[in-house]
């Protein structure tokens, strides 16, 4: 028995549950996590999502902005949301799987803040507001670096490695790739022995996008994007894993969220 889970930026469920409806009939993810929702709790699609065969559903949204979600057709028996960089924006889900493959691991669900434009978290701040979140999670990762089980997925808005942007000299300066948010990121990785499941099956020096800019007129032709959406594990559950896709073709999708699915394979 194996189990699929996929995490994807939606850019707003309401607007999307047909794309949504779409990545399920065309890949069958066990576990669905996405983020984005813009969507309050009690607006949320709930019927639609069930009539797409996931019984199991955790929410945690707020009207027009942030927000996450996640789908599973395996039973969670606990969920948490947990309160960042002192406010209270909808950015994490935590569910823990009670059987089948997945039983016992804990699944988070982030989507950490874009940032603003300006690198600086002096005048910006968005900046400022998302270096935080980056030191609380590394703390956090720090805390449970010791136990097995563990996924975290999500929209974290950082492209971490030259090879996970179209240029690395061209956006040094610009945010998601300035050298305090990749080292940063690189920070929490280690302190949490994190492992990038993506890479492990996609290794560097592959260039590898999941988001590509709303502003460029034709995505396909300068191809100008960044990995910013993440599946990392810890090792027990990466050495289970037997595959990875980035489903670049849902860019192109009527309608299309700017960011495109990510999948992992677990045996």
């Amino acid at each position: 028995m194996s189990v699929r889970i996929a995490t994807w930026n939606i850019n707003s469920v309401r607007l999307r549950i047909g794309l949504v409806a779409k990545l399920v009939a065309e890949h069958a993810p066990d576990v669905l996590c996405l983020q984005e929702t813009k969507c309050a709790d009690d607006c949320f699609p709930l019927k639609e999502v069930r009539k797409l065969g996931y019984e199991h559903v955790a929410i945690h949204g707020q009207k027009g902005y942030h927000g996450v979600a996640t789908f599973s057709r395996l039973p969670f028996v606990t969920t948490a949301r947990e309160r960042w960089a002192d406010k209270d924006d909808a950015r994490h889900l935590a569910t823990t799987f009670a059987a089948g493959p997945l039983e016992g691991v804990t699944l988070h669900n982030f989507y950490v803040p874009a940032g603003g434009d300006e690198p600086d978290p002096a005048i910006n701040p968005k900046f400022a507001h998302k270096l935080q979140f980056l030191e609380e999670l590394t703390s956090w990762s720090t805390r449970i670096a010791e136990t097995g089980g563990r996924i975290m997925v999500g929209d974290l808005n950082i492209a971490p490695h030259p090879d996970d942007v179209w240029s690395h000299k061209q956006l040094l300066k610009v945010v998601s790739h300035t050298p305090v948010e990749t080292e940063g990121m690189d920070a929490m990785r280690v302190a949490g022995r994190w492992v990038d499941a993506v890479r492990a099956h996609s290794p560097y020096p592959e260039k590898l996008f999941s988001w590509w800019s709303y502003r460029s007129q034709d995505w396909t032709v300068n191809d100008r994007g960044r990995r910013l959406d993440h599946i990392w594990a810890s090792e027990d559950i990466v050495a289970r894993s037997t595959g990875v896709s980035v489903l670049r073709e849902a860019r192109g999708w009527e309608r299309p969220s700017d960011h495109v699915p990510v999948i992992l394979d677990i045996a």
